[in-house]
């Protein structure tokens, strides 16, 4: 059986390859599937040769570039919204028992509305513009951010509390010192979802009268029969959607390196 250091020395030297092996099959059986074997015709999946000629020329025309700025706004105002607010409510809910009875069953009951149901409404509420686009997309990401919040502060060992209150603490310190740092990594997990989900409202919200965006890009390749325009879309998204949980994973692991929490085994060679 491994020691500690064994296991540290392990995690560390983990290979990168693993990381590319299921992307490089699928593109493998994309290729297969599309232009060897022609399983899939043109119309019905293109080749991945045709969707990187067809986003060479919306590269080079500007278009996707236009496109991708209008999301990431939407994206970075509407999940800066909604996780403000939800670090707002949510602080105040875990830490109040009044709050969580006068609050949470509402926001609970608000949480099972379908997107798309609070279109028409926020159409109706504010217009054809932005505003519309960024709310519902400040819905999606409000709720992870809420809940992981709520339940982080919850799990706070009281025990911990106890030993505050015994050298003293005030309320405030007490939250400050203790149940912030404690609920931190059930936030940062929120964050990570959140923003996750914040991605998946954005195609919803773009069909609110957009005209650009990445989700207007999968709409007008719908309406034009173009599956490769939707590929193009489909593929910036799923890219875009990782880069940004990267950058949230790398602050999360700089946030939370005061922890001491198991990484997972490397492999069969941490066993001696």
């Amino acid at each position: 059986m491994a020691s500690a250091p064994d296991l540290a020395s392990s995690r560390r030297t983990t290979p990168a390859w693993p990381a590319v092996v299921i992307p490089v099959a699928l593109v493998a059986a994309w290729f297969a599937t599309t232009s060897l074997s022609h399983v899939f015709l043109p119309h019905q999946l293109p080749s991945p040769w045709q969707v990187l000629v067809t986003a060479g020329e919306l590269a080079r025309g500007g278009e996707l570039a236009r496109h991708v700025g209008a999301s990431v706004c939407r994206i970075g105002a509407g999940f800066a919204l909604g996780a403000a607010v939800a670090l707002l409510l949510g602080t105040l809910v875990g830490l109040s028992r009044t709050a969580e009875r006068m609050l949470d069953p509402t926001l609970q009951v608000v949480r099972n509305v379908p997107s798309l149901a609070w279109v028409p409404f926020l159409l109706l509420w504010m217009g054809i513009d932005e505003a519309p686009k960024i709310a519902l997309i400040a819905i999606g990401g409000f709720f992870p951010v809420y809940l992981n919040l709520v339940t982080g502060i919850r799990q706070t060992d009281r025990k911990l509390v106890e030993v505050g209150y015994v050298f003293g603490l005030t309320r405030f310190e007490l939250v400050r010192r203790i149940i912030l740092p404690s609920a931190l990594p059930y936030l940062l997990v929120g964050l990570r979802i959140g923003l996750g989900q914040s991605w998946l409202f954005l195609v919803a919200a773009e069909l609110i009268a957009s005209t650009r965006g990445l989700g207007y890009l999968l709409i007008d390749g719908q309406s034009t029969a173009r599956p490769d325009l939707m590929l193009v879309g489909i593929l910036v998204l799923a890219g875009l959607g990782k880069l940004s949980d990267a950058v949230v994973r790398r602050i999360e692991r700089r946030a939370l390196r005061w922890t001491d929490g198991f990484d997972g085994l490397a492999g069969p060679e941490v066993r001696r």
